[in-house]
This record gives C-alpha cells, sequence and structure tokens, in this order.
C-alpha cells in the first residue's frame, strides 16, 4: 500500500506546477492583448493631432473676425462720442469710417443661417452710417438709434470680443437703446441737453 503522505505531497506539487503554467499562460494573453491594442491606441493619438490641426488652421480666420468686429465696434463708439460732444463734423468722419469697415467684414466662417443674418445687418448697418457720414445732428441721430439696433443684432451672433453694455434712454423716440464701453450714462441722442438720461439695460460679455 502506498504511502498517503507522498502521494498527497505529489498531488500538491503537480496542482502548483499547473497553477504556475495557467498563470503564465494568462500573463502571456494579456501581453499580447495589451500589445495588440497599442496601435489603436497610436492610431487615435495621430488622430487627434490632425484634428488639432484642422482646429489650428481656423484660428486665423477667427481671430480675423475678432479684429473686424472690434474695428465696427470701435468706429461705432467713436460716433456714440461724437454724439454726446454734439460734434456733427466728428460724427460724419467717424461714420464714413464704419461704413468702410462694414463694407469689409468677412462672414464665410459662420453657418449659412448666420451669414444670411449678417448680410441682412451689415447692409442696413452700412445705409445708417452713411446717412450719418452725410447729415445734420438731429438726423444722425434718428440713424444713430437704429445703427445701434443692428450692432446689438450683429454683437449677438459674432459676440463683442470684450464687455459692452447695452444702455437705454426711456425720453428719446419712445425709448432707444445704445452700446457703450462704460456703465456710465453719457446720452448720445440728446447730448449736452440731458447728457445721463438712461439706464444700464444689459451687460453683454
Amino acid at each position: 500500500m502506498k504511502n498517503p503522505k507522498v502521494t498527497t505531497t505529489i498531488l500538491a506539487l503537480a496542482f502548483l506546477s499547473f497553477t504556475a503554467m495557467s498563470c503564465k499562460e494568462n500573463k502571456k494573453e494579456s501581453t499580447d492583448t495589451m500589445s495588440s491594442e497599442m496601435p489603436m491606441e497610436g492610431h487615435d493619438h495621430a488622430a487627434t493631432d490632425q484634428d488639432q490641426m484642422a482646429s489650428s488652421d481656423a484660428m486665423p480666420m477667427n481671430a480675423q473676425q475678432s479684429s473686424q468686429t472690434k474695428q465696427i465696434l470701435a468706429d461705432y463708439m467713436a460716433v456714440k462720442d461724437a454724439l454726446v460732444n454734439d460734434d456733427k463734423n466728428a460724427a460724419q468722419k467717424v461714420g464714413g469710417q464704419l461704413e468702410t469697415a462694414l463694407s469689409s467684414f468677412n462672414v464665410s466662417g459662420y453657418t449659412a443661417e448666420q451669414q444670411a443674418e449678417l448680410n441682412d445687418i451689415i447692409e442696413d448697418a452700412k445705409e445708417h452710417a452713411e446717412h450719418i457720414s452725410k447729415s445734420e445732428i438731429d438726423h444722425q441721430r434718428e440713424h444713430f438709434k437704429m445703427l445701434s439696433k443692428d450692432m446689438l443684432d450683429m454683437v449677438a451672433i459674432t459676440g463683442a470680443g470684450e464687455t459692452v453694455y447695452e444702455l437705454f434712454c426711456p425720453m428719446y423716440d419712445k425709448g432707444s437703446s445704445w452700446l457703450s464701453m462704460s456703465k456710465d450714462i453719457k446720452n448720445p441722442f440728446y447730448g449736452s441737453k440731458m447728457l445721463t438720461c438712461g439706464s444700464v439695460k444689459k451687460q453683454i460679455n
């Protein structure tokens, strides 16, 4: 009769040997799986790099549009300041500059729907800027009200690139808004007659 202790020892050794072999196989399979997945990860990184390059290619157009928007707003603000100061001649001069800036605005980076809206806004704004460049101050102020609405509509699509404020005068033509870089009320519709007539209606970022 065989010794039970010897038999048990042999079985235990056999089990340990089998377990060790299984572990090696599992480790090998895990390594193979990781190796087979790595090219896919590399491919994903390449795709990400391509996406980043495409995004970088689009940036100059966005920067150009931002610069154009800022120029239009700067000319608009100059018209506003001229009217605040009751300066018809200065308003005429910057009104012409604003018309030129509007004419050169590039809408190609926007969606088809936005392009259609922007084209309508720009055409209307150009007409008001032209009138301001040729009119007496009372007529300039009438067109400035409509120009201000166009600027509000335009900024809603393009963004302002910086914080601006929509200010509101309840007295002029049953209520009229304008844009300003400051919360300080300096009314372009009445100038020195009612310089501080108005309130802050909205902050636009």
